[in-house]
């Protein structure tokens, strides 16, 4: 019964996560090309009020007209809108999440004991330190580097050389799928933690001053636009990290970490040419095309890295007698019931039925032949992180079984 409803809160929260990531990630997709596409005001009034940029837009039937003041505007008006819930509301649910999907059960999900043999509490401390140490260090990169002159590149190049360490830490020590998930979480965190100590802190600086009559000092608003820009380049990143568990040839791979940087990095060089691509059409910038090549060539070069060794064979080349006395000396359901209660009945049997699929009879084994298949042979993410050490003799023998027509008679 645990199971079925940690299932339930793992989908709630995860449409819950999904509809504010859209959330915010519109709202900051909008704003960096808002930014890149703003014009210098024709208008003298809006001028004499200090407005920088200007766009005209026209969506849904009618035409808007934003303007941005560089610094702050004449005078503050009586409804002022915060773009903060978007960002806290993501990670407190992504958190949620990965709280009941990885931190809960960290014995099978986090903990892969060919990589790392430790207790579920060390585990879930390490991860829970990726996310604190993480922001710490970049912080910091920006503290000591942002302000300088070249800061923008120096920080970047040290960010980029942050990451991959973490990648190859996460990697090397928790479960593949985990690492991955926690790479995101952890560069999620991050974005969140600029929203909440740097960005929205500043405005309020800002309002306040305002409102006091105060001179507006300007480094507010360059510390907050400085971390903003960092949060566009993280989102495609941490979306690739987030989406990737479907894909168990990305984390599987022996050299994962490699693969982690360069989806990542492929990620955050095409998002590098849109973001550039919106002032190059005001004529602001050289054409971006490179950033996209090299992302979409990062992206190609893992393609062809990836693609599965050649069969030595092919199916359709085996000769019809072949291919018949092969079916009729596959492996017949007692053979599959012995592999089964060694390496399934722990999770999947009458005690315990994770995701509520149970495998200790012949109907529950039929009913769900394909799962096996799928699970056991294609992608080979069951059993988790192999806790319980199936064989790929065995997975071969769970493969001839479901090409005989997973038979379940004795």
């Amino acid at each position: 019964m645990e199971s079925y409803f940690l299932d339930w809160a793992n989908l709630l929260l995860r449409w819950v996560h999904v509809i504010t990531a859209i959330a915010w990630v519109g709202s900051s997709f909008y704003f960096v090309f808002l930014d890149s596409s703003l014009t210098p005001p024709v208008d003298e009034d809006l001028k004499r009020q200090g407005v920088s940029g200007e766009l005209w837009a026209v969506h849904g039937g009618g035409f808007y007209h934003p303007v941005k003041f560089a610094v702050s505007p004449p005078k503050l008006p009586g409804h002022l809108h915060w773009f903060y819930w978007e960002s806290y509301s993501t990670w407190l649910s992504g958190f949620s999440l990965f709280t009941i999907s990885y931190l809960w059960s960290a014995g099978t999900y986090l903990i892969d004991k060919s990589r790392m043999d430790w207790a579920p509490g060390e585990a879930v401390v390490v991860a829970l330190g990726f996310l604190v140490a993480f922001w710490l260090l970049y912080d910091g990169i920006c503290r000591v580097f942002g302000q300088r002159k070249n800061g923008d590149s120096i920080v970047g190049a040290l960010v980029l050389v942050l990451v991959c360490i973490a990648a190859w830490l996460a990697c090397h020590w928790f479960a593949g799928r985990a690492a991955f998930l926690l790479m995101g979480a952890m560069i999620a965190t991050t974005m969140s933690a600029n929203v909440f100590f740097w960005i929205i802190p500043g405005q309020r600086t800002v309002v306040q001053q305002i409102k006091d009559g105060r001179p507006v000092d300007p480094i507010h608003g360059k510390r907050g636009k400085q971390r903003s820009v960092h949060n566009t380049y993280f989102t495609l990143p941490v979306l690739f990290a987030m989406l990737s568990n479907h894909y168990s040839f990305t984390y599987t791979h022996p050299q994962n970490w490699l693969v982690l940087i360069g989806m990542m990095f492929a990620g955050a060089a095409i998002r590098q040419f849109f973001v550039m691509r919106h002032g190059h059409k005001l004529g602001r910038n050289a054409h971006p095309w490179p950033y996209a090549a090299v992302g979409v060539v990062v992206l190609l070069a893992l393609i062809v890295w990836l693609r599965p060794a050649p069969q030595a064979a092919s199916a359709a080349a085996v000769p019809a007698a072949t291919a018949q006395a092969s079916t009729s000396a596959a492996p017949g359901y007692p053979a599959l019931q012995k592999v089964l209660s060694q390496r399934c009945y722990m999770c999947h049997g009458e005690a315990v039925q994770m995701k509520n699929v149970r495998l200790d009879s012949p109907e529950q084994v039929q009913l769900h032949a394909q799962q096996i298949y799928q699970q056991a042979v294609v992608t080979k993410i069951m059993p988790m992180n192999n806790a319980t050490g199936i064989t790929d003799d065995e997975r071969a023998l769970i493969g001839a079984w479901f090409n005989a027509g997973a038979p379940t008679h004795p």
